[in-house]
């Protein structure tokens, strides 16, 4: 019996990247229960909202951003995953879809991901430093703001490596 042809290997493993296609639909599910959670949140802050001082209603808000924050990044994995592993999107079958959404590449992806985890995590920072108060252990504040800035140097260190790599590219090296 002889060895198949490497087209039938290359089908399987081009074929296989529709196996992303549930993950991407769970994380669809996942952006519901954001919604969900936002909304309960937003309900709950409405209800409670007299009765709270003015740095709860400010904690209570940015927890509500930090669900803003996290569901954007949801939705650009899941943009980007489907345009750069299943499909292309083409730009033109969508002129009203933002560029952002339709034309994301691994580099941009990258700092976008970085990006909004520091936005997510800065949020949670600033909701720790408003909640000082009843935090008697302010050695967690400090790892509460490092973890941004851990993210703000790894994002800087991508951005410089992307730039020697554009720049190595257009010499030809």
């Amino acid at each position: 019996m002889a060895w198949p042809d490497g087209r039938y290997i290359q089908a399987a493993v081009f074929f296989s990247r529709w196996l992303l296609a549930p993950f991407l639909l769970g994380l669809l599910v996942c952006l519901l229960v954001l919604i969900y959670r936002f909304f309960g949140d937003l309900y709950a802050l409405m209800l409670e909202m007299r009765g709270m001082s003015w740095h709860d209603v400010v904690t209570s808000v940015l927890n509500l951003v930090d669900l803003s924050l996290t569901a954007n990044l949801v939705l650009i994995v899941i943009f980007s995953s489907f345009e750069n592993f299943i499909r292309r999107i083409d730009p033109a079958d969508h002129p009203d879809w933002p560029e952002g959404l339709t034309q994301v590449d691994f580099g941009a992806l990258k700092q976008k991901l970085l990006g909004s985890i520091v936005g997510i995590a800065s949020v949670d920072a600033l909701a720790w430093y408003f909640d000082l108060e009843k935090i008697g252990d302010t050695s967690k504040l400090v790892w509460a703001l490092s973890f941004p800035l851990v993210f703000v140097v790894i994002m800087l260190l991508l951005a410089i490596s992307d730039r020697l790599g554009h720049l190595t590219k257009s010499r030809g090296e």
